[in-house]
């Protein structure tokens, strides 16, 4: 049948449009709404939008990932609920992965960011298998954070990306040959020992320090206990807190837990690096970088890494210069120059630009970076091509032309660590490290044929050479050398071994004679062998004692390669003379002068003697494996660094 089409009454529409029109626009419309919609989903910086109407995916707690580059994803920490329990090594326990709960102080906000998930999160992205860890260990655990994420109790806010992280802490750990803080007898079924009783002291002397500083100075760079207050000095360009990056291993190393716990919770709530002052490279780096990265190698806290490696970054401007040899002090804000000493800022100084070798590896090892590897790579091609008189190295080199300024040798001040970095290159290494061994052997050599000397005393020292002519003086900073020879003494050739076994034991016992000749049992900063007198200042302006460590830290070295008792008992006198005239009220202070037995002080706790100091004499009375000398190295300023066992897959302190 069929249908006609009968006309149909459609009413006027509101907005006067017949059917078809209508039809036309919500189709119109329709697809506007879907298009912009659709747009908050394609658009940059659209993940809050996305998990308002999308079920979150699951993921790693406390991690988010927000770009993937090359096949690396970049990830981003969230930032973790207030006050989560922090974790911490249990007492005795050396592994990273141990955890403790802390007590929250008051006036301390704590955010601890867990590590093991990304490490092992990492692993399974390059490997597809999980992260190795130590026997026995297992994965530290985020305490709180995923309960408060999943409930929704801790809003998250987006964080500064943190660096790629590629290195596999617990494959570390494993790899170690002895526990970090040694094989612990039951101390609780033995009796009180002397020796113990001894560590025990130095323990609370460091506890004491620290007390101290955070209580007069938290936040700066060093206490001055006279006065009560903080310093801030000159050579960190804006940085602070010098005090609390120095002191993470020591408190770390004496199981000061809850100290610990303080100076981690500064780092990560404090310690900022948008600063533009100047500052020294050295002393950047030998401090700040050496104590973050030690304390991320005996914890495994990402924070620490993060920091060293943004640290280090903000140092590369320095090696801008013709021949790559970095001058002195580096402008954090935009140039760079050398310190007034450094012949009018127109020479680079030895044991500054030879000491960032330790360092500068394992930042490459830590980031992947082969920038900071490059670099002191590049140093050592200029040391190795340059004329050397005699076979010294002058403290001075101009890092335009790349010649020495001026012919003034000194294993002391200006040149001393540049040596010490030779033989521990070598070392750290595994001894692959072929270049720093025959740079070291060679050194040494033309220091014993040219500066060595015996005083009519018969204490032997090394003096100091200016252009053939010798200043017959030790500087304390040359202190340092017996432990070094001690240390590089097993890997000469085996005709020179016994000498330089002798030779370290001599020059040491030479330091320790600088001490027990003053009226106050501790050594001045310079002392001299001429006229008659030897081994003691012969000026009120060489006669100060700023707390340093060098003589302590031979003795600790001398110990572990004899166990001669006589190291132990120079140590305590040490301690003895610390606790009778440096020790004030309110913390450590240096004093003016060594020959008077009543004290002015300096009032300055220096932070070296926190991270060295009391460091050197802690493992000089403990088990010679608390931080073994076959898994660590120590840089100028005390700070552990590991050793690339030859079974490493990494090159940890390599030829990376």
């Amino acid at each position: 049948m069929l249908m006609r089409k009968v006309p149909v009454f459609v009413p006027a529409s509101p907005w006067g449009l017949r059917l078809p029109q209508k039809f036309l626009f919500l189709l119109f419309l329709s697809g506007l709404v879907t298009l912009c919609f659709g747009a908050l989903f394609l658009l940059p910086n659209s993940s809050r939008l996305k998990r308002l109407f999308l079920a979150p995916r699951t993921q790693q707690p406390g991690l988010e990932v927000v770009a993937e580059v090359a096949g690396h994803p970049l990830v981003r920490e969230q930032e973790s609920p207030p006050n989560p329990a922090p974790a911490v090594p249990a007492p005795g326990e050396d592994d990273a992965s141990s955890q403790a709960s802390a007590r929250r102080r008051k006036g301390w906000l704590r955010r601890t960011h867990p590590t093991g998930t990304r490490e092992m999160a990492t692993a399974a992205r390059s490997s597809g298998s999980s992260a190795l860890r130590p026997q026995g260990a297992t994965a530290p655990r985020p305490q709180g954070a995923t309960a408060a994420r999943s409930s929704g109790s801790a809003p998250l806010r987006p964080q500064e990306p943190s660096i790629p992280f590629s290195f596999d802490f617990h494959a570390f750990r494993s790899r170690l040959r002895h526990p970090v803080l040694g094989t612990r007898a039951d101390e609780s079924k033995e009796p009180q020992s002397l020796v113990r009783a001894q560590r025990e002291k130095i323990k609370e002397m460091m506890q004491f320090a620290w007390q101290s500083y955070k209580r007069y100075a938290m936040g700066k760079n060093e206490l001055r206990p006279l006065t009560k207050d903080g310093y801030e000095g000159n050579m960190f360009g804006g940085l602070s807190g010098a005090t609390i990056i120095d002191s993470l291993d020591t408190l770390y190393l004496m199981e000061l837990q809850e100290e610990f716990q303080e100076a981690k919770a500064w780092v990560e709530e404090n310690f900022h690096l948008n600063v533009s002052g100047e500052a020294s490279l050295f002393e950047v780096n030998i401090r700040y970088i050496g104590g973050l990265l030690s304390a991320f190698y005996l914890t495994g806290e990402e924070v620490f890494r993060i920091k060293a490696i943004k640290l280090g970054e903000k140092l590369l401007p320095a090696f801008n210069t013709p021949t790559g040899i970095p001058k002195g002090v580096v402008n954090f804000k935009s140039s760079i120059r050398s310190w007034g000493w450094a012949m009018a800022g127109s020479s680079s100084v030895l044991a500054e630009f030879g000491s960032l070798h330790l360092e500068f590896l394992h930042l490459t090892e830590l980031s992947g970076n082969q920038v900071f590897a490059e670099k002191v790579r590049n140093i050592r091609k200029v040391l190795r091509k340059i004329d050397k008189p005699f076979g010294l190295y002058p403290n001075f080199l101009s890092p335009v032309s790349g010649n020495w300024m001026q012919h003034h040798v000194s294993v002391g001040g200006l040149g001393d660590s540049f040596y010490e970095y030779l033989i521990k290159s070598w070392l750290m290494s595994a001894k692959t490290d072929v270049e720093a061994k025959d740079m070291y052997y060679e050194a040494l050599e033309a220091i014993e044929t040219h500066l060595l000397n015996v005083s009519p005393g018969g204490l032997t020292y090394i003096a100091e050479w200016r252009g053939g002519v010798l200043d017959h003086k030790m500087g304390h900073l040359a202190c340092f050398s017996g432990g070094m020879i001690a240390l590089g003494a097993e890997d000469a050739k085996e005709e020179k071994r016994a000498r330089y076994r002798e030779l370290a034991a001599q020059i040491t016992k030479t330091c320790h004679e600088s001490y027990a000749r003053s009226d106050t049992k501790l050594g001045p900063e310079a002392f001299w062998f001429n006229s008659g007198r030897e081994a003691v200042a012969t000026q009120l302006s060489e006669s100060y004692y700023i707390l340093r460590p060098e003589v302590v830290e031979s003795y600790m070295y001398l110990w572990r390669q004899t166990h001669d008792p006589i190291y132990r008992e120079w140590g305590w006198e040490v301690v003895t003379a610390l606790e009778k005239y440096c020790r004030t009220e309110a913390g450590f202070s240096g004093i003016q002068d060594v020959y008077s037995s009543i004290p002015s002080h300096d009032n300055k706790q220096q932070t070296f003697f926190l991270a060295e100091t009391l460091k050197y004499l802690y493992l000089l009375f403990s088990e010679d494996d608390m931080l073994s000398l076959e898994d660590w190295v120590f840089n100028t300023e005390a700070h552990p660094l590991p050793v690339n066992h030859s079974d490493s897959p990494g090159r940890v302190g390599g030829q990376l």
